[in-house]
This record gives C-alpha cells, sequence and structure tokens, in this order.
C-alpha cells in the first residue's frame, strides 16, 4: 500500500497547492460529480478489458481506477488509512462465511 499512499499524498498535493494543467487539479475543480462519473467509467473500462481478457490492458485499467478512487477519496476526506484499516478487519475475519440461505437466492 506504500505506492497508494505516495500518490495519494501527490494527490492531496495538487488540491492544497494546484498546478496549471494537471489533470488532478482539473478533476478537483470540476468537483465530486466529475471525479464520480471517472470512477464510474473507470470500473466499467476495468470490466470490459477483463471480460475481454486482456491483462496487460486490465491491469492498466486498474491502475485508472484505482487513481481516481484515491481522487474520490481525497475529495471526501478518506484518508488511506481508514480504508486500510478496514481490509486489516476484513483479513482477520478470513474463513467466516456468511450463512448462505436458500431461500435469498430462490427464483
Amino acid at each position: 500500500m506504500d505506492v497508494l499512499k505516495e500518490l495519494y499524498q501527490v494527490i492531496l498535493q495538487r488540491r492544497e497547492q494546484p498546478q496549471e494543467g494537471s489533470y488532478t487539479c482539473y478533476l478537483f475543480e470540476k468537483g465530486l460529480d466529475k471525479i464520480l462519473k471517472k470512477v464510474g467509467e473507470e470500473s466499467s473500462e476495468v470490466i470490459i478489458a477483463a471480460k475481454n481478457g486482456e491483462k496487460t490492458e486490465t491491469v492498466g485499467e486498474i491502475c485508472d481506477l484505482l487513481y481516481h478512487l484515491l481522487v474520490m477519496m481525497a475529495q471526501e476526506g478518506i484518508p488511506v488509512e481508514d480504508v486500510e484499516a478496514v481490509l486489516e478487519q476484513r483479513r482477520q475475519k478470513i474463513g467466516n462465511l456468511k450463512q448462505f440461505h436458500v431461500s435469498d437466492h430462490e427464483s
């Protein structure tokens, strides 16, 4: 997660000290709706690349999605550490599968 933390710090710096021509600054200027639109677009592009079996393209699209998620997190004041904490809690719960109820999945 160090790379994500470092990228997040760069994103925060761009928000605090805008640089002309910066795509990150452009996203912050346009606001949350634009950022969320990009998150949605990149999510779709990950799905399409994975469905097409294009591993290299899928990795690139995952990186685009992660970047836009980090921008959204910065916009919303969500630090990477908050996400890490929840992931750590979930990691510790591995093996605790939710009970499967047939009635929940009947047509």
